[in-house]
This record gives structure tokens, C-alpha cells and sequence, in this order.
């Protein structure tokens, strides 16, 4: 209640609703009815009873429910009013011949339909007049609003109620007026001091509170019936009590654990969601040192072997890779022809390294077109990475072979490269890498159920394939 405004059309709409069904069929059981044989006037009468509340509920339900939501989509604003002013010209003419028809009202134009039309309108008015006064963009506790709004509601609806009591029970203002907010009262009193002390497991304090509330209106039914000296209020008193005990608190506190119980699905999502950006970032933080390292041990590789001009196009790539990490890396998605330049750029780093040995076959294919779209950043490096770090032995025979192929919406990357265990001129290959462990956690909650990985390995030779479905 305090995060977001209520969905208050929704709101008025079942609250007009309950009204008017309670009304029809108020009008429809009416008791007196069925006991005597009615003439001409009185069943005219009562029928009008019945459908001035049925023309006035389908006017509500188009002007509420269908034109006000399309106003703001309509381009031109005047069919609005004017659909609006045949809806209550129609019902007008209707409410006026009816009430003729049944004695109601001394002439066509009916006081209990301008009143209800009046009303309305006023309703709509203060809710415009709140809402200036309480702007949503900026509030961030929208519990006053909402409070003032249902306060709105129900003082209307009284009115309403009241405004009808020509073609309606007596009996329904009054319940209203009385009871609901008796039966809230109550449903409030035991959520607060019943309910919370049993969720505490305070059961004894709860059990004595529950008791001191029917104690409360046994005594005060005993006060009417003795101001009053009528037994049938102490019988009414009796059916209240055990309307509000078996009835209304079970059924209370079944609504008050289902929300309890959402609310702890919601705050389990929140947490699920807050723990797997966390662990997202410490997995983006691990990554950038680990390609930092293999990057200045390649750029090592080519110093060794005093060529300047070569060192210096290892440097400007690597300041190529730099600057994609510090301000690409940290995005959620980027646009995947920049992962690709950069996986170009560390091959081609890799080449620069090993280019001089004839034993070492590198092969990397890429289409130059069709790669659109986005894709998260870093998914693809860590098994290129792998390849070349288990992959190459200036002594044996080695290869890397890549494939990355870009379809509609699909990224397709095979790997394939030679083992060796053991490179005693590469530092790091007696560390232990956390590449791949952190790309397979990262594909696991960045594209579940969109992606495709499959990893063989044998004695001789290591193959990935990955496929990443970006829609």
C-alpha cells in the first residue's frame, strides 16, 4: 500500500458493483411482495424497482469501465462527450418513464437520478483535485493517497445509497453505514492484536484478546436490549457473536496468512533476484584480472623477441581490449559486434605471439556480416582464452580452430584446440584458471534455457561448441 497507488478503477468498479447487486436483488426478495397478491400498480411498481438500478449500474459500466479508460487513446476528444451525453440522455429517458411508471417520482425528471448523476460527476472532480494534491511522479509513500482515495470511495457510496432510498430497502444504507465499518473494525482489531500475537506464538495474550472482543459485544447488545427493553436485540446480539467468531475471524485470518504467504514468496524473489545480481557482479570483477594476465603474458611473449614494430601493434590492441573493459565490460548488454572486435583483437594478440613457429596451425573464421544485436559482455572470450592456454606448445605439434557464425537472433562459437598439460614458458599455466566456471555461472542467469554448451575432451584434443539464443 505504501509502494504504489491502489488500482482504483478496479476498486470502484467491484464496489458499484456489490452495491448494485445487493440492491437488485433486494428489490427482487422484497418480502411483502410475495405474501399478498399484488395489482396492477404494485407490480408496476416493482418492477420499476428493479430496473431503474439495472439502467443506472449499465451506465456506470459504460461511462466508468469503457469510455473513461479510452479517453486518453481517443484522438479526437469530442466523440467522448458526446457519447458520454447519450449515455445520459438514454438513461434519463429511461429512469424518467420508469419512475412515471411506478409511482417513484412526481414527475419525469426523477430527484434520485440527478442526485446519482451529480454525485458521480463530483466524485470524479475530487479524485482530479487529489491527485493534484498528491502527485504520484514524486511520491514515494503513496499511503496517504491511498487511504484519502478509499476514504473517497466509501464516503460517495454512502451518499449514493442514501440518495436512492426511494427504490430501495431501507435496510441497505444502514447496513452500510453501520455495518461495514463495524465488520473492518473488527477484521482490523483482530489482525493487529489477535492474529500478529498468535504469529508471535503469544496464544495466551491472543486467546484473552479474542475473548475480551466477544465479551465487548455481548455487553453492548445487553446495554441496547436493556435501554431499549426488547428481547430480539439480545437474538440479534447472539447471531453477531457467533457471526463474528465462526465466521468472520476464520475466514480473516485465512486471508491474512495468504498474504503473509505472498509476501514471503515476494521477498524470496527479491532476495533470489539481489543475490544473483551480486553474485553476477563478483563474477564480472574475477573475469578482468584473469584476461589481464594472459594479455600482458602474450604482449611478454612478443617483447622477447625485440621486434618494435610488432610490440607496438600488441600494445595498441591491448589498449583496444583495456578500453572495452573499463567502460563496455560494465554494462549488461552490449552490442555484439563489439564482442566480437574484441575477441579479434586478442587472436590476433595470440598470432602475434606464436606467428614465428611453424609447428602451431591457428584458424579463425568469422563472417563479417549478420552480427546485429546484443549479447552480454565477455561470454565468449574465456573458452578462445582456454584454447590458447592449454592449447599451444612451441615444442609439439598444436592447433586452435574457431568458428563464430552469427544467424537471425543466434550466436554460434566452436572451439577446437590441441592439449598439452604443461607449458613451461607460459607463467601461467600452472595457475588455475576461473574463466570458464564463471562464463558457465554467468550463461546459467543471463540466458536460461537459451543458450547451448557442450564441452568434449579427449586425450589428444578439446572441442566446446556454445550456441546463445539472444530472443
Amino acid at each position: 500500500m505504501k509502494e504504489k497507488p491502489l488500482p482504483f478503477r478496479q476498486i470502484e468498479w467491484w464496489v458499484m458493483t456489490v452495491l448494485f447487486v445487493t440492491i437488485i436483488l433486494a428489490n427482487i426478495f422484497q418480502s411483502n411482495f410475495y405474501y399478498f397478491e399484488p395489482n396492477g400498480s404494485e407490480l408496476t411498481r416493482y418492477f420499476a424497482k428493479i430496473l431503474i438500478p439495472v439502467i443506472l449500474f449499465l451506465s456506470f459500466f459504460l461511462h466508468h469501465q469503457v469510455l473513461i479508460p479510452s479517453k486518453e487513446t481517443r484522438k479526437r476528444k469530442s466523440t467522448y462527450y458526446i457519447y458520454s451525453f447519450l449515455i445520459l440522455l438514454m438513461s434519463f429517458i429511461f429512469v424518467g418513464g420508469f419512475s412515471m411508471m411506478g409511482e417513484l417520482a412526481q414527475n419525469f425528471a426523477a430527484p434520485y437520478y440527478f442526485s446519482t448523476v451529480g454525485l458521480y460527476i463530483g466524485y470524479l472532480l475530487l479524485c482530479d483535485v487529489i491527485e493534484q494534491i498528491f502527485p504520484s511522479a514524486e511520491t514515494k509513500d503513496f499511503q496517504p493517497y491511498n487511504l484519502v482515495r478509499i476514504i473517497t470511495i466509501f464516503a460517495f457510496a454512502m451518499l449514493f445509497l442514501f440518495g436512492l432510498q426511494d427504490i430501495i430497502e431501507h435496510w441497505i444504507p444502514l447496513s452500510y453505514t453501520i455495518a461495514i465499518p463495524v465488520m473492518l473494525g473488527i477484521v482490523l482489531y483482530n489482525y493487529f492484536f489477535i492474529y500478529r500475537n498468535r504469529k508471535k506464538e503469544r496464544n495466551k495474550l491472543a486467546n484473552s484478546l479474542f475473548v475480551l472482543l466477544i465479551l465487548a459485544l455481548c455487553f453492548f447488545f445487553l446495554i441496547l436490549a436493556i435501554e431499549y427493553r426488547n428481547v430480539g436485540i439480545l437474538v440479534i446480539g447472539l447471531a453477531v457473536v457467533i457471526f463474528v467468531a465462526g465466521l468472520l475471524i476464520p475466514f480473516s485470518n485465512l486471508l491474512f496468512k495468504k498474504y503473509d504467504h505472498l509476501l514471503g514468496q515476494i521477498n524470496t524473489l527479491s532476495y533470489r533476484v539481489d543475490e544473483g545480481s551480486a553474485k553476477l557482479s563478483l563474477l564480472r570483477m574475477q573475469i578482468n584480472p584473469h584476461f589481464l594476465f594472459n594479455i600482458l603474458n602474450t604482449l611478454y611473449g612478443t617483447a622477447l623477441q625485440e621486434n618494435a614494430e610488432r610490440t607496438s601493434e600488441g600494445i595498441q590492441k591491448l589498449g583496444d581490449m583495456m578500453r572495452f573493459m573499463l567502460h563496455e565490460n560494465n554494462l549488461d548488454k552490449i552490442p555484439l559486434a563489439k564482442e566480437k572486435e574484441y575477441l579479434i583483437n586478442y587472436v590476433d594478440l595470440q598470432v602475434l605471439r606464436i606467428k614465428s613457429h611453424d609447428n602451431v596451425d591457428i584458424d579463425f573464421r568469422h563472417n563479417p556480416e549478420n552480427c546485429t544485436g546484443d549479447i552480454a559482455p565477455m561470454l565468449l572470450i574465456p573458452f578462445v582464452e582456454n584454447a590458447f592456454k592449454h592449447g599451444i606448445s612451441f615444442q609439439k605439434k598444436s592447433w586452435v580452430k574457431i568458428s563464430l557464425r552469427c544467424t537471425d537472433g543466434t550466436i554460434h562459437l566452436d572451439v577446437n584446440n590441441s592439449i598439452h598439460r604443461s607449458h613451461e614458458e607460459d607463467p601461467e599455466s600452472k595457475s588455475n584458471g576461473i574463466g570458464l566456471d564463471n562464463v558457465k555461472q554467468r550463461l546459467q542467469l543471463l540466458y536460461p534455457g537459451k543458450h547451448e554448451l557442450v564441452i568434449r575432451e579427449n586425450e589428444v584434443e578439446y572441442f566446446v561448441h556454445l550456441t546463445i539464443k539472444r530472443s
